[in-house]
């Protein structure tokens, strides 16, 4: 039975399919400014649904006061780097950690740290893609850290002392947990010779999955793809070696999503044709952004301590262009699951895409630092740990969950 059925749902009647050839040539671009001026009226409905036909949408729903205290925080849990590490940097409200996530039909089920272990005893969870995976790593690691027991094993992997590749084991659970970092799933080599730069253009090998992650998962019980922060900057897209395309580029500021949409088709052909691959696969939707009076450059900011409202939420600054990469993830996903069935693959959706738009008060914004780095930075693409984030974990077990009964 298939666990997601999903459709393009009017948010007050009606259906608004999407023609598959829209997102198929370069021209796209102008396909999706077209579509951006439906995103006030439509949204994307995923439904999770259970052996018995009963049905809820665990990722439609609305944040509500909870009194509660976090799972966690920021002395009992020490794994939280200091970029996401809010309250250590001196954040002086909490009032952003008393909201929790209640779908529209069910209630989800709080995170239950020694059902998740028992869930993944004798088996491995990577974290593909960009920092998004690492920030739901880090809440995950939090969650589990007192039953798990967890051990940093990445000196058996990698020589590397950084935040990109890591690799923890509890012996308790016989079970690994891996972030394996690929901030565009596909080769990516910079363009620039004196090295890389957040304004240098990035060359882009859209048929080639990159190694760093293709070459390691073969063995992995679960692997979770996280990625889309850095597909705003410059770049140059290469298809069978030649140049097809670019972004940013030759005076143009506008984005080119042919990247964006070939690279997420890339890592999913590549984890459908593994040979040997027999895990599960979960997709974690694209993350947004609430950089208000400019962007992370140029004096932007997330100040707002509070949720958006419905009224906040429908004009929300960077909506149109969360729409239109949302769309495209998911279209690619959805026709990479039909082929994983083929093979006798399962693949899931995590979709945190639409929650998550409504939390700009939960992001480091000035209480955060820069991996590596003693540097204060306004952060309003990762999400402070404690925080809405664990609610990520909250969607992974019950998916996981229901992945199991199928």
């Amino acid at each position: 039975m298939e666990i997601f059925d999903c459709n393009y749902a009017r948010r007050n009647k009606g259906v608004f399919l999407l023609p598959v050839t829209l997102l198929v040539t370069v021209g796209l671009l102008s396909v999706i400014k077209n579509f951006n001026q439906f995103s006030k009226l439509y949204t994307f409905s995923c439904e999770t649904r259970s052996e018995e036909t009963q049905s809820c949408n665990i990722f439609s729903g609305k944040w509500i006061p909870y009194p509660e205290q976090p799972y966690y925080n920021n002395e009992t849990c020490p794994f939280i780097i200091p970029q996401l590490n809010c309250f250590a940097s001196g954040r002086p409200d909490s009032g952003f950690l008393k909201y929790r996530w209640k779908p529209h039909d069910c209630d989800l089920p709080l995170f239950d740290a020694t059902q998740f272990m028992k869930l993944v005893q004798g088996k491995s969870l990577a974290f593909v893609g960009d920092s998004m995976g690492r920030n739901q790593m880090q809440s995950l690691l939090c969650l589990i850290n007192n039953v798990a027991h967890l051990e940093d094993i990445t000196g058996r992997y990698t020589s590397k002392d950084d935040q990109y590749f890591k690799w923890w084991f509890s012996a308790d659970y016989n079970f690994t947990i891996a972030a394996l970092w690929s901030p565009y799933l596909v080769k990516s080599i910079d363009a620039d010779p004196n090295g890389f730069s957040f304004s240098s253009v990035m060359n882009l090998y859209l048929d080639e999955a990159d190694e760093a992650w293709a070459r390691r998962i073969q063995n992995f019980d679960y692997v979770i793809i996280s990625a889309g922060q850095w597909f705003y900057r410059p770049l140059k897209f290469y298809e069978n070696g030649q140049v097809v395309g670019c972004q940013k580029c030759h005076d143009m500021s506008e984005l080119n999503f042919y990247g964006y949409k070939k690279a997420f088709r890339t890592a999913f052909r590549t984890i459908i044709n593994l040979k040997g691959f027999q895990g599960l696969t979960f997709l974690v939707t694209q993350s947004p952004k609430h950089f208000e009076n400019g962007d992370y450059d140029n004096g932007g900011a997330c100040d707002r301590t509070k949720p958006f409202t419905l009224e906040e939420r429908q004009v929300y600054q960077h909506g149109d262009l969360l729409q239109a990469l949302y769309r495209i993830q998911i279209e690619e996903f959805m026709t990479a699951k039909k082929e994983a069935k083929k093979n006798g693959l399962h693949f899931g959706l995590i979709d945190i895409t639409d929650a998550m738009a409504m939390r700009p008060d939960a992001h480091p914004n000035r209480y955060g630092r820069m991996v590596n780095k003693n540097v204060r930075v306004n952060d309003c693409a990762h999400w402070c740990v404690p925080g809405p984030v664990d609610t990520w974990n909250e969607f992974l077990l019950s998916v996981m969950k229901l992945a199991r009964e199928v």
